[in-house]
């Protein structure tokens, strides 16, 4: 799940990246903001919500490809905007703001 929120002056937007992967033991968004390093954005686990979460501030009128790293395997996120082929065989999650 992905919700934005922009900023009370228009400067920034708020994504909070959601990712239900409760029997997981490390999640990360991985994407063309931080260079497709896992180690840049990992995400927390939420104990009561079962789930990963991350909330990174961006510009507004970006357009963010990205996909979660979970132990080793890629993830896609079903509330994407919409999904741009990676390349690799496999697509690319994408997020206008």
């Amino acid at each position: 799940m992905i919700t934005k929120k922009l900023s009370p002056k228009g400067r920034s937007v708020r994504v909070k990246f959601v990712l239900p992967e409760p029997a997981a033991d490390r999640a990360s968004i991985v994407g063309n903001f931080n260079g497709w390093d896992a180690s840049k954005h990992e995400m927390k686990f939420n104990q009561k919500d079962g789930v990963f979460e991350k909330e990174i501030s961006f510009k507004p009128g970006e357009r963010l490809e990205f996909r979660y790293l979970v132990d080793g395997e890629w993830r896609n996120d079903e509330a994407a905007d919409s999904y741009e082929p990676s390349g690799f065989c496999s697509d690319n999650c994408v997020v206008e703001l």
